[in-house]
């Protein structure tokens, strides 16, 4: 049901790559590269990447310093969205959201229940804005990570998907902040 209108313009987009795990490295971040390599593949930008430890008040300065910066539109993570005592990329992300987009976890989780079944209860996939900034975490396998970009936000990242998307709606993200707050 994704559809193109190639009269739009594509307008690329800069995106932060945000790996949480508590083992992974540069050279075994599968996800991550997965996820960078879509990007790139799609025309959006890279803008940043990191892999942070799952520690809430780490990722909360992680995300903190993206959402500042002006050269940073998107932010996607991977890992840290399950129900043990060490995944707590939700609750970090809570901390700094404005608002939350509600049917981006619901749609994960039934897109996922296509391919998963019942497992996929156990992903607590979100988004939602921050300081203008999008953000969006995904599971941490590569399997998830494919899912969400490859069936959500590959379109949504994409100015010319119609009848809507997140790229048209930038501009007006930052309505909501106080004066001072523009780039």
């Amino acid at each position: 049901m994704s559809r193109l209108d190639m009269k739009k313009p594509f307008l690329p987009v800069r995106i932060a790559v945000l790996t949480v795990s508590d083992t992974r490295t540069p050279q075994t971040d599968r996800s991550g590269d997965i996820l960078a390599a879509r990007i790139a593949t799609a025309g959006h930008e890279v803008a940043a990447r990191a892999i942070v430890p799952d520690d809430a008040d780490q990722l909360v300065a992680t995300l903190s310093g993206w959402i500042a910066d002006p050269q940073v539109d998107v932010v996607i993570s991977t890992g840290g969205t399950g129900v043990t005592g060490r995944d707590v990329t939700p609750e970090a992300f809570e901390r700094v959201i404005d608002k939350r987009i509600e049917g981006f976890g619901e749609l994960f989780r039934m897109l996922s229940y296509q391919k998963i079944g019942t497992s996929t209860i156990q992903s607590r996939a979100l988004a939602g804005v921050a300081g203008g900034t999008y953000l969006f975490a995904l599971p941490g396998s590569t399997g998830a990570v494919k899912d969400g970009w490859d069936d959500i936000l590959v379109w949504q990242l994409d100015s010319r998907h119609v009848p809507c998307n997140f790229v048209e709606l930038m501009p007006r993200l930052r309505e909501h902040l106080p004066p001072g707050h523009e780039d």
